[in-house]
């Protein structure tokens, strides 16, 4: 029977593709259901894809009118399981998935270090969606703890060229926020003999003497970390996890509320969770410093061998 993977793209969309790989008795036969971005296209590329309207962050009407997308993918097949990493196609599909015959299962982003979004409170309200946390600490009775998306990293302390030549610096995909707080610094610090790729998003810009790209697949995004003696990033979860496989030991400057940069501050959470694993430094745009990037340059991040197994369809 097959199994029907829904997430929002960046960062859920980038976990749900790395937690999959890990669940042992997951379905071959496999449909995911995502928005159609650069990001998706590259990621999904060769899967059975089903795509949504772009339903950003709390718009809930858009939600809402998901559903009936979503009662039209779950009537055309039958799906033992419906996963979803979030965020919006979540509150789509989880709630209509036992109408249909299959298990609905929510695995809490790694952003929420410190309880449930939003979303993981709406749906810890319907019966039968069962719940998971990727941190221990606030696992209970309702919410069991499923491993990290993190588990797979090691840190490797002398793993970096401490080079500054090749640099990659990447805003994300996120819609609607800009964070040239970042940018404006990181141009006071990198050398200007460097060779700088500026991933901006949806970040303004116009004036600053950089060579903006909006958006980068992520094929050619992660095969320039690869290259790179240094990346410095957002503190978003897909932006992360794009570094640490590719051996980059990342710089991550949290988005901040107080500046309209995010919705939350959950990427506080995010850049904090990876410093103590010692997997990224967490920095802030002012006090970021180029000793900073040099230390960052000078750090690796390995691949575990045999990352452990998920666990969110035992009993």
């Amino acid at each position: 029977m097959a199994d029907l993977l829904v997430a929002s793209t960046g960062g859920h969309l980038a976990q749900l593709v790395r937690l999959a790989a890990r669940i042992p008795q997951l379905s071959d036969d496999q449909t995911w259901v995502t928005f159609d971005t650069p990001q998706s296209r590259s990621l999904l590329d060769g899967r059975d894809v089903r795509h949504l309207p772009y339903t950003g962050s709390r718009a809930y009407a858009k939600t809402v009118r998901n559903t009936w997308t979503a009662r039209s993918i779950l009537s055309r097949r039958r799906y033992e399981r419906v996963i979803s990493t979030g965020a919006a196609p979540a509150l789509s599909f989880l709630p209509l998935a036992r109408m249909h015959g299959a298990q609905p299962i929510y695995i809490e982003s790694a952003a929420r270090s410190e309880g449930p979004s939003v979303t993981g409170r709406l749906l810890s309200r319907v019966p039968g969606v069962r719940l998971f946390t990727q941190y221990e600490q606030w696992a209970d009775h309702r919410w069991r703890y499923a491993g990290s998306v993190f588990d797979s990293f090691l840190p490797d302390a002398d793993g970096g060229s401490g080079k500054l030549e090749r640099v990659v610096v990447t805003l994300g995909t996120i819609g609607g926020f800009g964070f040239p707080r970042l940018l404006e610094r990181l141009i006071e610090l990198i050398p200007p003999e460097a060779s700088v790729l500026w991933q901006v998003g949806s970040t303004d810009a116009r004036g600053l003497p950089i060579d903006a790209v909006e958006n980068v697949p992520s094929r050619e995004l992660d095969a320039a970390m690869r290259a790179a003696d240094l990346v410095v990033a957002h503190a978003g979860i897909g932006s992360a996890l794009a570094a640490l496989e590719a051996g980059r030991c990342p710089i991550l400057v949290p988005r901040e509320r107080a500046h309209a940069e995010h919705v939350d501050d959950h990427q506080a959470l995010i850049a904090a969770a990876l410093d103590a694993r010692g997997l990224a430094l967490r920095r802030s745009p002012d006090a970021l410093t180029r000793a900073d990037l040099r230390s960052a340059a000078r750090r690796g991040v390995r691949s575990s061998t045999q990352p452990p197994e998920l666990a969110v369809l035992s009993p």
